[in-house]
């Protein structure tokens, strides 16, 4: 990670059976700036409470070195798990995916929270399948500051996931991360392939200014691609809420025969 290592172990607490964690520790070295995003990315996640997003089991900053610890997800980010099985999943079952990342995103925009990073690889996956949103680190809370909007500190905005205005002039919002969601989306109906493939940075940005959107993974439902172009229009205030979009993949998977029209 951005930090340091990451490794498993097991936690212990008095009167709780022992479970499985992640460790995440700080590498020697750093400065007081970098301890201190660390540990605001533990209290960002230590506010958050819900099956799809990533839980925070406590922190050490008493000893050497500063450890986060989260529940261990066996399966790693959600990228490279989807490498690994290219292929091996029912539409259903990478719809569930896509439900679970979709309702820990609701979560987080009730929170009035707006991730700005979201992407398959900060997604987690435990042995059930169950998809968390992890990957704090560039997470700010909208307060009611207009200008917390506009600005990140100094974070890399990673473009092939970032909805145009929050490139072009850093408005963040729940809308750009629906934009993101679209992304992912794709990248889980894909199996993990990279958006827009080998285009340059400079180019994505160019061909969504001019109207292009990703074209439909192979084998992926119409509805589904439909819902992706929905998250990627131009105009924010045009996408859907993540409430919108838990109700509608809620409905695919209760009526899956609606999943049988491919793209043409």
């Amino acid at each position: 990670g951005e930090f340091g290592e990451v490794c498993s172990g097991r936690l212990k607490t008095p009167g709780k059976r022992e479970i499985p964690v992640a460790i995440k520790t700080l590498k020697g070295g750093y400065v007081d700036r970098q301890r201190r995003d660390f540990l605001r990315e533990a209290s960002i996640m230590g506010q958050f409470d819900h099956p799809n997003i990533i839980r925070l089991e406590g922190v050490v900053t008493k000893s050497r070195p500063v450890m986060i610890v989260v529940e261990y997800m066996e399966n790693g980010s959600l990228d490279s798990f989807l490498r690994r099985h290219d292929g091996h999943f029912t539409v259903i079952q990478l719809v569930g995916m896509l439900r679970g990342i979709a309702s820990g995103m609701k979560y987080l925009s009730d929170m009035g929270y707006v991730h700005r990073d979201l992407a398959a690889r900060n997604i987690l996956v435990n042995s059930n399948l169950m998809c968390k949103v992890s990957d704090f680190g560039l997470s700010r809370v909208l307060e009611d500051d207009p200008e917390a909007a506009y600005t990140t500190s100094g974070g890399k905005i990673p473009i092939r996931w970032t909805a145009p205005e929050a490139i072009a002039y850093r408005k963040f919002s729940s809308a750009s991360d629906a934009w993101s969601y679209g992304i992912v989306m794709w990248e889980v109906m894909s199996y993990g392939e990279r958006p827009y493939w080998e285009m340059s940075n400079q180019d994505v940005i160019l061909s969504i200014e001019e109207g292009y959107r990703l074209p439909a993974p192979m084998g992926c439902p119409a509805s589904l691609h439909q819902l992706m172009l929905h998250c990627w229009q131009k105009e924010r205030n045009h996408r859907p809420k993540f409430s919108d979009i838990v109700s509608f993949l809620d409905k695919l998977i209760r009526n899956p025969s609606t999943l049988h029209t491919l793209v043409e």
